[in-house]
């Protein structure tokens, strides 16, 4: 059976984690901020793990390498 590919575009959006969780970053920072609130910035800062098991179940199927 040949090489397994995989989806770029997941890919450049979304990292594994050593525990083989989907870790992601939000949208919605990198312009028009100065109508949003710091503290809504600030929550968008940080990434955030995939908590429902089929999503996740799906991205790892696009990203058979990790």
């Amino acid at each position: 059976m040949g090489k397994l590919k995989t989806k770029k575009g997941i890919a450049k959006r979304f990292k594994l984690t050593k525990k083989g969780k989907v870790k992601y970053y939000h949208c919605g920072k990198s312009h028009l901020n100065s109508s949003k609130k710091s503290s809504r910035i600030r929550k968008l800062r940080r990434p955030d793990i995939i908590g429902e098991r089929k999503t996740r179940q799906f991205l790892k199927s696009m990203l058979p390498y990790g």
